[in-house]
């Protein structure tokens, strides 16, 4: 069969690809940006909803579209309107005037009648326009998924770590966690021998659980004890706190997904086992024994580092403002005098040093990526200059009792820490 795939970079989109050809089918990949010498790819954006006349001559010997396409969080030009309602309904409008052969729609559990999240709301919408129509083929509406470079699974990885968990209702809300192996096997099933006519099929794990049963499972998994110490958090505290957390960068939780987290995520109606043939696979089988250390590792890595930055800005920002007056300044310019700064020379020492202090806490948190690597060689830099400055001129200070200057190497070590995990800046050829 040749197979349109939309969102085909994406975490399950990129998994339905590598199965359908290794099921001996030829992928188109639709995608927003296709390599150079890249064959079988359709380069195309949601975001611009191409209509769908211009659909109709690229379906053209098209047996099957699988779309894949989603967002958790709108953003730089993506809207759900876009990417989930409109560009979704004018390929299946598309599909039945050519006369593909399925469409398999991947949706998300809770797209339904008592949808209340945007989220879900303009999920729905593509899926009636699919329903209304004359085709073979099926939406699927999974559960939280979980695999290897999955978003969520990040998250919930980290969340399985944390010491502490404050959650509302001490984490009972109910979820039924599927893996996305199993989901792209139900799909690639759906594809070959689609349905008469267009339905709505839940995938979900075996059973629903707690959330924090699910964390512990993942726990478990990853070499951990199961036990974890969960907070009960009022509901509208946690809200609020997603509210801000809505305004940082990169995070997956805000207002809206906070909501569609309390409001839980499992089914009564789970048609993966009927699908599949099987039980999909428990939480406890999600990673696998030879895998353990490797995502214990990641998870606690993801966990910390933003924890670590925030340290780190704190502490240069507190050094600003001892620099500035919380320390006596007479005292400050005693100590500059001493490495032979007087005057104007060392005022400008003094609260230059301050400023900069200050610059480099506000980057630790705000530089954007491109600029962080440099910003952590720059710390790097003026913590071994003070080093150099204090070794020559102030040695006592190695000996100091609460060792001031002792603990300039495991800041370094930190910085260098965060330095390795940042990515490097990829400039185009």
């Amino acid at each position: 069969m040749r197979i349109l795939l939309t969102g085909a970079t994406g975490f399950i989109g990129r998994a339905v690809a590598q199965a359908l050809r290794q099921r001996g089918h030829t992928v188109v990949s639709a995608q927003r940006r296709v390599p150079a010498g890249a064959t079988d790819a359709l380069q195309v954006d949601f975001a611009a909803v191409p209509r769908r006349e211009w659909w109709l001559p690229r379906l053209r010997g098209i047996d099957a579209v699988v779309n894949t396409v989603g967002i958790l969080r709108e953003g730089q030009g993506q809207t759900f309107r876009a990417l989930h309602t409109e560009a979704p309904a004018e390929l299946f409008q598309a599909c039945a005037a050519a006369g593909v052969g399925a469409v398999v729609q991947v949706s998300a559990l809770g797209a339904d009648d008592q949808a209340r999240s945007a989220y879900h709301l303009s999920k729905k919408a593509a899926d009636d326009v699919l329903r209304s129509l004359p085709l073979r083929g099926a939406i699927v509406q999974p559960s939280l998924v979980y695999g290897a470079g999955g978003t969520s699974a990040a998250l919930f990885n980290q969340l399985a770590l944390a010491p502490v968990l404050p959650f509302p209702d001490g984490g009972r809300m109910q979820v039924q966690p599927v893996h996305v192996d199993d989901v792209v096997e139900g799909i690639v099933r759906l594809v070959e021998d689609p349905p008469p006519m267009v339905g709505t099929l839940h995938f979900a794990g075996p059973e629903a659980l707690p959330l924090r049963g699910y964390l512990a499972d993942l726990r478990t998994a990853m070499g951990e004890p199961a036990r974890q110490w969960v907070l009960p958090l009022p509901a509208g505290a946690f809200r609020a706190a997603a509210g801000v957390a809505g305004h940082l960068p990169g995070s997956m939780l805000d207002s809206e997904t906070a909501d569609m987290l309390l409001a839980g995520n499992a089914t009564r109606d789970n048609a993966l086992p009927r699908t599949l043939g099987r039980a999909p696979r428990p939480p406890s089988a999600f990673i696998a024994a030879d895998d353990r250390e490797a995502h214990r590792r990641a998870a606690a890595l993801d966990l910390w580092q933003p924890v670590l930055r925030l340290a780190l800005a704190l502490m240069w920002a507190w050094t600003a403002a001892v620099s500035l007056g919380l320390y006596p300044v007479q005292d400050s310019y005693a100590l500059l005098a001493r490495v032979g700064l007087h005057g104007a020379l060392a005022s400008f020492a003094l609260y230059g040093a301050a400023l900069l202090d200050l610059a480099l806490g506000v980057l630790t948190l705000a530089a954007p990526a491109r600029w962080r690597r440099r910003v952590w060689l720059a710390q790097v830099a003026l913590i071994g200059g003070y080093t150099v400055l204090i070794t020559f001129f102030l040695p006592e200070y190695w000996l100091h009792p609460y060792g001031p200057i002792l603990k300039n190497l495991p800041i370094l070590a930190l910085i260098g820490l965060l330095w390795a995990l940042e990515p490097p800046v990829r400039r185009p050829a």
